[in-house]
């Protein structure tokens, strides 16, 4: 695994130097676009809306539109916009991990320490462990600032992406639910159903069924089998009534 960055963390006075790894990996299988009739490739281009010709790309510049009019920025003005490229995610505080709202979660890296900063990097994650804490940081990946959570995972130093404030919307907008009309005996079976269902979380019990679906198929068609389409089967209840409906869930389980 070839790493992507790297860099220090500052954990006080103390810069620990590490390697930075992708955690993650897509599991959607790489179709391509083709052209129905010869099955060759098909190519984007860069066409001008007004002209309908294409672009080369060193004639392309960007602009944000303020007031019905373009203001065009040049490689300046991202310069002085950009962060101070440095090398360091530095620590700014710790916090419970538990506090910090799903939503905010990006994509994580794996971290690997440089020889001499080995020591250091093995401290700074026990403390993680024993503390049960979470620290939070900032460091430029690609000219863009990111703000990140620092995290330990089976003995190495996970860091994960958040979102800033600014990019979760607003749920002003969106309609509430009225919870006051919940009767008690609904919200009793709805607690026992939760209770019948819960478990240890194990990663490992879910796995990408479609994607598995759709390179068995794919496999198939290439030996000219025929390909057999599952038909949905929706589930019904006997009853609109929602305390019938959670009582036919319960039971449904107990027999499972």
């Amino acid at each position: 695994m070839r790493s992507i960055w790297k860099g220090s963390i500052g954990f006080g006075l103390v810069n620990i130097p590490i390697k930075l790894y992708s955690g993650v990996q897509n599991s959607n299988l790489d179709l391509d676009m083709l052209d129905e009739r010869d099955h060759a490739k098909i190519k984007f281009q860069r066409i001008n809306a007004e002209t309908r010709k294409e672009v080369p790309f060193e004639k392309i510049v960007k602009g944000y539109l303020l007031k019905d009019s373009y203001v065009i920025l040049d490689p300046h003005d991202f310069e002085e916009a950009a962060p101070e490229k440095n090398k360091i995610i530095e620590l700014e505080n710790f916090v419970d991990i538990k506090d910090i709202n799903p939503i905010y979660y990006e994509t994580s890296y794996y971290t690997e320490p440089e020889k001499q900063g080995t020591k250091a990097y093995a401290l700074l994650l026990k403390a993680l462990e024993k503390s049960k804490k979470a620290g939070i940081a900032r460091f430029v990946l690609r000219s863009t600032e990111n703000l990140c959570v620092i995290h330990p995972l089976e003995n190495v130093i996970v860091i994960t992406k958040i979102r800033f404030q600014e990019e979760i919307r607003s749920l002003a907008d969106i309609k509430k639910v009225n919870t006051s009309t919940i009767t008690k005996k609904e919200m009793d079976v709805g607690m026992a159903l939760i209770k019948q269902y819960s478990s240890d979380f194990d990663i490992t019990a879910f796995k990408d069924e479609y994607s598995r679906e759709l390179l068995k198929i794919i496999k198939a068609k290439s030996k000219g089998k025929r390909v057999v389409v599952k038909k949905m089967k929706p589930q019904k209840t006997s009853s609109e009534d929602l305390y019938d409906q959670l009582m036919q869930s319960l039971s449904s389980k107990k027999r499972a």
